[in-house]
């Protein structure tokens, strides 16, 4: 693996992002659920590269839900697990429950896909699943939890389940997208494949990215003042819940 700047720089944000949250301890056996696009494959390597320098032993295992998605290049992203040296493991499993790619919403994907994490994780002995999403997807889920949703969260860093026996980790929380897309780039696996899910322009999403994209124009900072938003409540001016339906 090539370490350049770009890398270095990805994982001394890691790297804070890990110690402010404990996301990892010695022993650990990390699943690193990898979708095949460039933000869990980023991830992957990001990960790697860490593991041959920091204090502590893990073990590291790329996994990947084949849910049978149209045309999507599955002995491409393979071969990246090989040229990588990685552990990998690939399960197939049924995510649509009836429903088509074009009629089922993120949400339902992405709860479908983490019930087969979860029961692959106790299987496989893994006490960590590693997510890569990046600050832009929690900005945006925090948008759009307000929005669509009518109540104020986000993604956690870091989430304790089950007791404490499993936790999802998000590695790349505070790395923007545009830093994710140039990693990338230099690894040569921006684009794996002209391969895009078929609800890409489609998702609500897809809106968020749209408008931070144009709050972005006139304020640069306002995904940071988002997230901190969530750091920095102001209780005494919350709205008590009266059950009141406006």
């Amino acid at each position: 693996m090539a370490v350049t700047q770009q890398m270095n720089f990805i994982s001394k944000r890691v790297g804070n992002a890990i110690a402010d949250y404990d996301m990892m301890q010695d022993g650990d056996k990390i699943m690193v659920a990898v979708s095949g696009g460039k933000d869990s494959l980023s991830l992957l390597q990001v990960m790697q590269y860490r593991q041959s320098f920091i204090p502590v032993g893990l073990e590291i295992v790329a996994v990947h839900v084949d849910a049978g998605m149209p045309d999507f290049p599955m002995e491409q992203m393979i071969g990246y697990f090989k040229e990588w040296g990685v552990a990998y493991h690939i399960e197939k499993a049924d995510l649509l429950k009836g429903k088509t790619w074009e009629t089922i919403d993120c949400y339902q994907c992405s709860r479908e896909r983490r019930k087969v994490l979860f029961e692959l994780a106790d299987k496989m002995g893994c006490n960590k699943i590693a997510l890569g999403h990046h600050m832009d997807d929690i900005v945006e889920t925090i948008l759009l939890n307000m929005f669509y949703r009518g109540e104020i969260g986000s993604m956690c860093p870091k989430q304790e389940l089950f007791d404490g026996k499993l936790a999802i980790i998000r590695p790349l929380a505070y790395i923007k997208e545009e830093d994710v897309e140039a990693l990338a780039h230099e690894g040569d696996f921006l684009d794996i494949s002209p391969f895009k899910c078929p609800n890409d322009e489609t998702s609500k999403r897809r809106a968020m990215k749209d408008l931070l994209a144009q709050l972005e124009k006139e304020n640069s900072a306002v995904k940071k003042n988002i997230i901190h938003s969530l750091e920095n409540i102001k209780y005494d001016y919350l709205l008590e819940k009266k059950g009141v339906s406006l």
